[in-house]
């Protein structure tokens, strides 16, 4: 039979344990799953680990310093930006790659190394008490309108690769990788239904019919730094810093707008001030749909 994996650091643990406890290299081979003859090495202290197969580190110690200095001459920049400028200093690399190399500080390693040490002698026992589940996922790096030019691209010829895709959406302006051009393209059987069934509903209707329909949306305007505010690299301890700042001024910086087409024309537009809830959807229903829908449906 072909060598198995190495020893793990909790399989160890667990071969000392039982071997204080008088426990026989058979038994404690059947125990933990392995060969007697793993066993014995690891008591005997000739258990040699073999040449790691995990991927390259795709990055040295010298590039890693290079975007950290790229990140230090403007804080805001964004991912791709900070992706396209280390890829011009001679670093080929992943946006993922760069998202760790950047946020990961000397404290935050040394948490992580103190987390590890502590826990490389834990039992099997203690193990199987800790829950490990995803806290949060990542951010979408694509918008809607993004989306729909991918969708352009998709429809002008359905025989194009994976890699030509890509190629074309990163010219019209999106940074994105392989895996995220296969997300947006496909759609599941129950999206692909709905979509079917509403547009075999609707095939055979006439102007006069489309023409009683209103449609609506609401969109939030933003003036300076976008939806979620401005984003800054920063480690801790630099929250203070000019080159982490960044002037705003007092009034609020994004407007929501409510508005409604038809084929007799645009509706009025509504500027809805604070968040919207029942109510003042509602009033807006009432003050600026039903005027419009009249308009569509009485012209």
């Amino acid at each position: 039979m072909g060598k198995t994996a190495d020893l793990t650091a909790v399989q160890k643990a667990i071969i000392d344990t039982l071997k204080r406890e008088g426990k026989t290299q058979k038994y404690i081979s059947e125990r933990i799953g392995c060969f007697q003859s793993a066993v014995s090495r690891h008591l005997s202290g000739k258990s040699v680990g073999r040449k790691k197969c995990g991927k390259k580190r795709c990055t040295t110690r010298r590039g890693d310093r290079t975007l950290r200095k790229i990140v230090e001459k403007d804080r805001f920049q964004t991912l791709g930006d900070l992706r396209k400028q280390w890829t011009e200093s001679g670093v080929e690399t992943s946006r993922a790659t760069v998202h760790r190399r950047v946020l990961l500080n000397q404290k935050q390693r040394q948490k992580r190394l103190t987390w590890a040490t502590e826990k490389q002698h834990w039992t099997v026992a203690q193990w199987s008490k800790v829950l490990f589940w995803k806290k949060c996922g990542k951010k979408r790096c694509t918008t809607r309108r993004g989306d729909r030019t991918l969708r352009k691209i998709v429809e002008k010829d359905r025989f194009q690769t994976l890699g030509d895709l890509r190629k074309q959406w990163t010219e019209s302006g999106v940074e994105t990788s392989r895996a995220t051009v296969h997300r947006r393209v496909l759609l599941n059987q129950k999206q692909r239904q709905k979509r079917l069934t509403w547009a075999t509903e609707k095939q055979h209707w006439t102007v006069a019919q489309w023409s009683k329909v209103l449609f609506s949306d609401e969109s939030k305007f933003c003036m300076s730094f976008g939806n979620q505010g401005a984003r800054v690299w920063r480690k801790t301890g630099e929250k203070e810093m000019p080159k982490c700042l960044k002037s705003s001024v007092k009034y609020p910086q994004s407007v929501m707008v409510w508005g409604a087409m038809s084929a007799a024309g645009v509706g009025p537009l509504c500027f809805i001030k604070g968040r919207v809830n029942a109510a003042s959807y509602q009033e807006i229903l009432e003050h600026f749909m039903l005027p419009s829908a009249e308009k569509a449906l009485w012209r």
